[in-house]
């Protein structure tokens, strides 16, 4: 007799030569079950993790953890999301899974939570600053329904600084990549530089989503649907790709397969050394992207039809990181004021 699992989530994966793999796991953000359907390690494993969710410890920051993990909140978070969420869920289960919540409310915990914070930021204060940032959010949540009295992790301020405010691609970055990258590569620049979206959302773009003069698309992280004017540049280069589209995405590898991320990261990394650009990402492009919109004069709401900001968030990225440090804009600023001042100057 066959006994159906609740709950299995199928995950159908492309690898890299283009075969097709499929992973199973005991629900979505659940453990990874060895073995297909039916087999007996396949049940025993399934079963295994059933028991260990079940065990719901109650008083204690593991049962607000295993509640979150099974809220709509988690759930709906992008897949890549969830993953990293996931990680970061299991340094605060091995850390405080069994720290009783009645202790929430005495002013030690929080200094005991942020000494564990910078303990993880002798190794990474990126890093800690996120898995931070993920525990905060969980308490957030459990406070605005009444599993917790108090979120001692609340504004935590951040340890790591980025110092990528000057990470822009210049004129002789772009034309010193472009002259090395396969035409692959070169694509997916293209397309970060002519619409300031994230790399995973590039990489899942399909052609269905191209009209021939806009693309189309909703970002998966913030769920904002955009809808983006295709440069003449960009438009050449996806015309000249389509003529050869052997996939449903528009990035490809060279076998005409979809990219995974690991896939192409390894081979923009080729490509950027190759070109000698240093300290540079994919995800500079994007800031990239607005600066290049603000020095041609575009206003906020114009920039955020293309990046999918907010206008607020807009305004914050091009004040604190990007703006500042060009210093063509303070020439532009200077050659308007001096043509304004010159057009209302009254003659003698």
């Amino acid at each position: 007799m066959r006994v159906r699992l609740k709950g299995i989530n199928r995950v159908a994966k492309k690898l890299a030569d283009g075969s097709s793999v499929t992973y199973y796991y005991a629900w979505k953000g659940g453990p990874r079950l060895p073995g297909k359907p039916g087999d007996p390690e396949f049940v025993a494993a399934y079963n295994a993790a059933v028991a260990e969710k079940a065990k719901q410890p109650s008083g204690t920051l593991q049962a607000v953890l295993n509640t979150y993990q099974d809220s709509p909140k988690f759930i709906d978070l992008a897949a890549r999301t969830r993953k990293d969420y996931i990680r970061h869920i299991k340094l605060i289960e091995s850390e405080f899974g069994d720290f009783p919540l009645s202790a929430l409310p005495d002013r030690r915990t929080r200094a005991e939570f942020l000494a564990w914070r910078d303990k993880l930021a002798l190794k990474s204060r990126r890093q800690a600053d996120y898995t931070f940032a993920t525990f905060a959010a969980i308490m957030a949540w459990a406070a605005d329904r009444g599993l917790i009295l108090c979120n001692p992790c609340e504004r935590p301020g951040k340890l790591y600084r980025s110092g990528r405010a000057e990470s822009i691609w210049t004129e002789a970055d772009e034309t010193a990549f472009l002259k090395v990258a396969p035409p692959r590569i070169a694509l997916a620049y293209l397309m970060a530089v002519w619409t300031g979206q994230r790399k995973g959302d590039l990489l899942r773009l399909t052609w269905s989503a191209y009209d021939g003069t806009h693309i189309r698309l909703r970002q998966s992280k913030t769920g904002r649907r955009v809808v983006i004017p295709v440069s003449n540049a960009l438009k050449a280069a996806l015309d000249e790709a389509a003529k050869d589209k052997k996939a449903v995405t528009i990035l490809t590898t060279t076998k005409g397969t979809s990219w995974t991320i690991d896939g192409f990261n390894t081979e923009w990394q080729k490509a950027r050394a190759k070109a000698k650009v240093t300290d540079l990402t994919f995800h500079d492009l994007r800031g990239t992207a607005v600066t290049r919109l603000a020095l041609a004069d575009c206003n906020e709401a114009e920039i955020a039809t293309f990046t999918g900001h907010s206008l607020r968030d807009v305004a914050a990225i091009l004040d604190a990181h990007y703006l500042s440090r060009d210093a063509r804009l303070a020439e532009s600023a200077l050659s308007k004021r001096e043509a304004h001042e010159a057009g209302t100057k009254t003659p003698n």
